[in-house]
């Protein structure tokens, strides 16, 4: 068991806001925390027994009127003596029961620090009390699962299980090295290198599940980027379902990024649709253009849209703004530091879809882009978040 704190601690346990429930929660040594409950309640409860109690101020005027649970320690969250006092969700009140706990000895808890405690007293490790946090914020179903069972221990056992294997190879290797005069080589004996190779393979195959876990939790970010008029905004707005973007027949209507939070196979992806790629006078546009590449920087994955009338990867004859600055002469052999103008870009589509003729995407031609997103333009995706960020494109 670790050094823990000794002092009691108070928070209030559920979230900002109101609701049907309010919950405090105290925790530190037995006789603390029944002072606290004593000087509330007036009562002294029984040991994991919900009781109907009113809550009271030290005049004795009542605050709120509720349950209230001792769960006397070891057998608590944190280890510790811990009592909750579940009230109505009304912040007034709350904040008044919070007062009156901290009147009474406690000190206002840090954030997670119940948590912290779990992990001090050997309630929790730390793989178990990272997952708390992953299940608290888990953004879908799938995540919450993958938190869930991270909670339970899997992850740690796999841990445990590598490192006892470590500990045997280990064991095995020193004594080969300690009687090296012995008929029998130990680690030959032991079929180590086959062994390593296990070990090994179990290493890659749970890195592998903690980059999965970390993609689930964080979620990616997805930016639609192409040419004017290709059909990003009609994208984005079929896969969020709404209007979330400005869809009309004039080029460079996209002027700067759109962003629309969705979920996918369990996986959040948070979809931004750019401005369109293009040579332009127009300083805004220029502007916004300067922000696709700043998104694409950041991003997971960047898909690019064509429009299937048209030849081409959908970015030929525009580069990134760094390459403004390189000495390039245009078609005719005249000019300095510009790339040549690509020819106006026709409207329609995705590759894969089809156009109307007043130039917007139609329904069929979404769902064949949202299908078929983009012809293999875009090389690199980011696993997690922070491994292999950058994109490139053919």
């Amino acid at each position: 068991m670790r050094s823990a704190p000794t002092d009691t601690i108070t928070a209030i346990a559920t979230p900002p806001g109101r609701g049907g429930i309010g919950v405090v929660r105290v925790s530190g040594s037995a006789g603390r925390v029944g002072a606290v409950v004593r000087g509330t309640t007036g009562l002294d409860l029984a040991r994991r027994h919900a009781t109907l109690a009113t809550f009271r101020d030290a005049r004795g005027h009542p605050i709120d009127q509720g349950l209230a649970i001792l769960f006397p320690a070891p057998a608590s969250y944190t280890g510790e003596t811990v009592a909750e006092f579940h009230g109505h969700g009304s912040p007034a009140a709350l904040r008044l029961l919070l007062a009156r706990c901290v009147e009474l000895g406690a000190r206002l808890a840090e954030p997670g620090e119940f948590t912290k405690r779990a992990f001090l007293n050997g309630k929790l490790d730390l793989a178990q009390a990272e997952a708390v946090a992953d299940l608290i914020d888990a953004a879908s179903a799938t995540a919450a699962r993958a938190a869930a069972r991270s909670l339970e221990g899997a992850f740690s056992r796999e841990v445990h299980a590598i490192v006892e294997a470590v500990t045997n190879l280990r064991a095995f290797t020193e004594a080969t090295l300690d009687f090296p005069d012995e008929d029998i080589e130990f680690v030959r004996a032991s079929d180590a290198e086959r062994k390593v190779g296990r070990v090994r393979a179990d290493l890659d195959a749970l890195i592998a599940r903690a980059a999965t876990g970390a993609r689930l939790a964080q979620g990616l970010v997805v930016v639609l980027v192409g040419r004017p008029n290709v059909g990003k905004s009609s994208l984005l707005n079929a896969l969020a379902r709404a209007d979330v973007a400005i869809v009309t027949e004039i080029p460079g209507t996209t002027r700067d990024t759109v962003e629309r939070a969705i979920e996918i196979g369990g996986i959040p992806i948070t979809v931004v649709d750019t401005a369109g790629l293009r040579e332009s006078g127009d300083t805004v546009e220029r502007l916004g253009i300067e922000r696709t590449w700043s998104a694409v920087a950041r991003a997971d994955l960047a898909l690019v849209l064509v429009d299937a009338r048209e030849a081409g990867d959908g970015l030929h004859g525009h580069r990134p703004p760094r390459a403004r600055g390189a000495r390039r002469r245009g078609r005719r052999g005249r000019g300095r530091g510009r790339l040549h103008r690509p020819r106006a870009p026709r409207r329609g589509a995705a590759r894969g879809g089809r156009a109307s003729r007043r130039g917007r995407t139609t329904p069929a031609g979404e769902r064949a882009a949202a299908r078929t997103l983009c012809r293999g333009a875009a090389r690199g995706a980011a696993g997690a978040r922070g491994d292999h960020r950058g994109v490139h494109f053919g």
